[in-house]
């Protein structure tokens, strides 16, 4: 009988879980923590969590729904961290997954073995597995820039904040927030309120343009286009929108964006530029140098402050996997159809993708192809024909975005669901036509 490991019971493994469980295929999930939930879990015991306390999801409910259980219709449009959670933990009750998740379990290595994948956990030897699909996650270790000099202050990156007096106390004090992303700017709306800091300030290398929540009356993402449409027409709808409705952005403070809306991965907020506007938050160019009690901006400008959040994201990393089984470089790790390596067809990656406009329910439609993988009514191409739709499909979902480690897994969400839908009609195809 085929056996399948799970690695991770966030979102992507649960409902990977509830996939192959439908299936009849034998499956176990190891979670390192004692819930599940991953990211989304506050103050998760495994200490890989980077939800903070004020956390509400950027995506709207009905775009980051599961298609077999849709969010509750009393939700808000944006639910908090504690309603994700508890939706998440609905699901799992609901379709009876929990007896099949070993909890409190680190996978430690993950090696090949007869065609198939011998996994170890810090409870010992698991045995053999056909399929190993890897759920762990990447949001969770800390990316830190290495700047020239040393700071005096207190330092912390934003996967450990969780609150204005935790793990360091803001109040009063000179901020500093380092970074352009989406937890970048909910923390230092936070964090900007005058009750709470003397002064805060964000620093960040390049321009960009912060993209609204609501558009039209409801949010942004609703007004998205159809997949059909072609992308570089959708962009241009969408820069002339953006232009009408929010205006210059450097207006603000920000520095002139050296791209067009959406060559970047969209930074959303409904707080940033209310507060920028206000005068609570003042902005920097990037980092030049530390200096003792003070930070050099590239502009020449020296200012003192006595914190630096840094939101300056995160590293792609598996554990488990020995150095050079895949070639992951710069957070780059090259996927057919984003979930596996041709030379490894049984090590299957899972949410693996900055996926717009959601993350929460993209292995819903990855295990459509890797379900009928397992159970061999779907036949991978050749290595050839993978490789090459490898580079293809790269090109089709980031090449409009600028060269950066924070673009390497860009994901149009509705465009690929259309994309593993073709495939799978190929590869079913395909598997016929072999007997």
């Amino acid at each position: 009988m085929t056996r399948v490991c799970i690695i991770g019971a966030g979102p992507s493994g649960f409902t990977a879980l509830k996939a192959l469980r439908e299936a009849g295929i034998e499956t176990v999930c190891f979670e390192a923590s004692d819930d599940i939930g991953g990211n989304w879990y506050y103050n998760n015991p495994n200490g890989q969590s980077a939800c903070y306390q004020s956390l509400h999801i950027d995506t709207s409910k009905t775009k980051a729904s599961f298609d077999d259980f849709p969010m509750p219709e009393d939700y808000p449009d944006f639910p908090s961290h504690q309603q994700i959670f508890q939706y998440f933990q609905d699901y799992v009750a609901h379709f009876g997954l929990r007896p099949h998740i070993q909890f409190n379990t680190w996978v430690t290595a993950v090696t090949p073995q007869d065609s198939g994948w011998r996994v170890h956990t810090d409870g010992g030897d698991q045995g053999r597995f056909d399929y190993v699909l890897v759920a762990n996650g990447h949001h969770w270790k800390a990316a830190w820039p290495d700047y020239p000099g040393q700071f005096d202050g207190e330092v912390l990156h934003a996967h450990e904040y969780r609150h204005p007096s935790e793990p360091v106390s803001m109040a009063g004090k000179r901020v500093l927030v380092v970074g352009f992303g989406n937890s970048a700017m909910d923390i230092a709306s936070e964090l900007s309120q005058r009750h709470i800091t003397a002064k805060l300030c964000v620093s960040a290398r390049r321009g960009g343009y912060i993209m609204p929540k609501y558009l039209f009356g409801q949010p942004a993402d609703k007004a998205l286009l159809p997949p059909w449409v072609p992308g570089w027409l959708a962009r241009r709808l969408f820069r002339w929108v953006y232009r009408f409705s929010v205006g210059d952005i450097t207006r603000w403070g920000i520095q002139p964006p050296d791209h067009q809306p959406l060559e970047a991965h969209p930074s959303v907020s409904g707080d940033f530029l209310i507060r920028l506007g206000s005068g609570d938050i003042q902005m920097r160019t990037g980092i030049a140098e530390l200096a003792g009690d003070s930070v050099v901006f590239t502009d020449g400008r020296r200012e003192a402050f006595d914190v630096i959040v840094y939101a300056t994201g995160y590293d792609v990393s598996f554990p488990f996997l020995a150095e050079g089984l895949v070639p992951l470089q710069e957070n780059r790790l090259p996927l057919f159809k984003r979930l596996l390596r041709p030379e490894h067809p049984g090590l299957i990656f899972l949410g693996l993708a900055q996926a717009l406009p959601s993350l929460l329910n993209l292995a819903q439609v990855q295990m459509r192809l890797v379900v009928p993988l397992i159970q061999g009514r779907y036949q991978l191409p050749e290595a050839g024909p993978m490789a090459e739709a490898i580079v293809t499909d790269e090109r089709t979902h980031g090449g409009h975005y600028y060269a950066s480690r924070r673009h390497t897994m860009q994901l149009d969400f509705a465009r690929y669901e259309g994309e593993i839908a073709r495939e799978l009609k190929a590869g079913l195809a395909r598997a016929r036509r072999a007997g």
